[in-house]
């Protein structure tokens, strides 16, 4: 029997990309799955496709309280209190710094930070009154240093795994297991929207394969895949000078295949 059995499993932005797999990833293992998501689209395609699981489904946005917090209330109300939140709405568009783009990189803040703050907190509480549960944010290798065209993406992710380390300290002794995951570039809706370097792209299936299999254990973090990693560590260790150049370097090298320059 699966860990996620009868086990109420809140997922935001579930109506497509890893949001979508993962609800119904869990909804096959017996979870009841409660999708939120911003767009009614994708939700009625996840409801069309898990027909005859536990499901609920409500619309809501993680940047708006005001509607986030009904939705959730909704969803706990036809399914029970959530067990597991998977904070995974998320947005990724190039914010680079000619032109500047203060609004661009602000939206970015607003669904990967704040949007995941306000997900915690729709069910936190209930939660520590519990003495139970698990919280889990999709966060990013692209939190590891901020990359050039990338500004408002790389710190919104930096942002969301500090939030979560925070928190995984003062909510591990009270009964609310915290799990961070940072994936590289998956096949999805968002990775459309960025012309960066990803030759280690994966496929959703096989990231939510390892998500998953990370917060069955409750594991306190998670980063993959190994190349990738690799290269965003040594990028965070090496002297600022030294990261700076390889960055350049990188760069360069990923303009030059896309134009097909020698």
């Amino acid at each position: 029997m699966s860990v996620f059995d009868g086990r109420v499993v809140l997922i935001t932005g579930a109506g497509s990309g890893i949001g979508r797999q993962m609800a119904v990833t869990l909804a096959a293992e017996g979870a009841a799955v409660a999708a939120l998501d911003l767009k009614p689209d994708g939700l009625a395609g996840l409801a069309a496709e898990l027909a005859g699981r536990r499901l609920a489904t409500a619309l809501g946005d993680v940047t708006n309280r005001d509607s986030l917090y009904p939705a959730v209330r909704d969803l706990e109300g036809r399914l029970g209190p959530t067990d597991v939140l998977i904070g995974n709405a998320g947005v990724g568009a190039e914010t680079g710094a000619d032109p500047y783009n203060a609004e661009g990189i602000e939206a970015q803040v607003r669904v990967n930070l704040i949007g995941v703050a306000n997900s915690i907190g729709a069910v936190l509480p209930g939660m520590l009154q519990r003495g139970r549960g698990h919280i889990v944010g999709i966060s990013s290798l692209a939190s590891y240093r901020g990359l050039p065209n990338m500004a408002g993406y790389c710190a919104s992710k930096a942002g969301c795994s500090a939030l979560l380390e925070a928190l995984r300290v003062e909510l591990q002794p009270r009964g609310v297991a915290v799990t961070i995951i940072c994936p590289g570039w998956i096949r999805t809706p968002l990775t459309d929207n960025i012309d960066v370097p990803h030759p280690f792209l994966m496929e959703p299936q096989y990231a939510v394969r390892r998500i998953l299999d990370a917060v069955r254990r409750r594991q306190p973090f998670l980063a993959f895949p190994g190349p990738s990693l690799r290269r965003v560590r040594l990028l965070r260790w090496l002297p600022v000078e030294a990261s700076d150049w390889l960055v350049r370097r990188m760069m360069a090298a990923f303009a030059r295949k896309e134009t097909g320059a020698g």
